[in-house]
């Protein structure tokens, strides 16, 4: 799995950065952020493709399943955690899994990302079915887990895409649907955790939020199923309100209590 070049493992383009002041070091990991957006803008096909066969399985009462180990596993985690309450979502719609399990979250858990069968081990915990698509996500593209996880997902027919930083990896030659943005070496080399973390997170928002706003859970630009979790929700809630039915606060407010959404309050009045 390792007979091609890693551009996540070339040297830094800068050296010394024990002698930088703070300030050149700073300027040096923003110089380098720059060019993350426009990798990700050069693989948009990709993600389009990806996508629109994931939202077609997502109509169809399918689910989307995210599978990484560390950083990758975590991001994965991240997106999938913040669906409910930005759309108002079931929870299993959108699922991470990480290597190691929950407490791999926080902590490394050893040797946990290397076991290829896994990850397969994993989603047939969720009763995982043909009418679901499984993300691989892992900068280097050769993590174990992962493969063997997009592998195995697709001997039983499910549909595969991926998310990784370098080009011609096995993860992108496993799945379906590759997307490969390739961001260049790391500021300080090897730590994917930077700027292919930051193209993964991008290219995550993408995915889910298109995938989001495909399935109408967006009117306009507004969240009008998000949970009301919090008085900052709330606020923004009734600010809703007072703009789309030209009320005042008062009575978005009484709406909201009586409706419980933005969404409800908006169809049954």
């Amino acid at each position: 799995m390792e007979d091609f070049e890693k551009t996540t493992e070339q040297d830094s383009l800068y050296n010394n950065l024990e002698q930088m002041e703070v300030s050149e070091c700073l300027q040096a990991i923003n110089q380098e952020d720059q060019k993350v957006a426009i990798a990700v803008k050069k693989v948009i096909p990709q993600i389009e493709a990806l996508l629109k066969a994931a939202v077609k399985q997502l109509k169809l009462g399918g689910r989307l399943f995210y599978i990484g180990a560390g950083t990758s596993g975590r991001l994965g985690i991240l997106d999938a955690s913040e669906c409910p309450p930005t759309f108002g979502v079931p929870a299993e719609l959108v699922t991470g899994i990480i290597a190691g399990g929950d407490q791999a979250i926080r902590k490394a858990v050893e040797k946990a990302e290397d076991n290829q069968q896994q990850a397969w081990k994993d989603l047939t915990t969720h009763q995982i079915s043909e009418k679901d698509v499984v993300i691989g996500i892992a900068a280097s593209g050769t993590t174990p887990y992962v493969v063997g996880g997009i592998k195995d997902a697709k001997k039983h027919g499910i549909i595969t895409g991926c998310i990784t930083c370098n080009l011609n990896s096995p993860l992108a030659n496993a799945a379906q649907f590759p997307i490969e943005v390739n961001v260049g070496p790391e500021f300080v080399t090897g730590s994917s955790r930077m700027k292919a973390g930051t193209a993964q997170k991008m290219i995550l928002n993408m995915i889910s939020t298109t995938a989001m706003v495909q399935l109408g859970k967006v009117k306009g630009n507004k969240m009008v199923d998000m949970q009301l979790s919090n008085e900052k929700l709330n606020k923004r809630a009734i600010e809703m309100l007072v703009n789309l039915k030209n009320v005042d606060a008062q009575e978005a407010k009484n709406l909201l209590q009586k409706h419980g959404s933005v969404r409800k309050a908006l169809e049954n009045e």
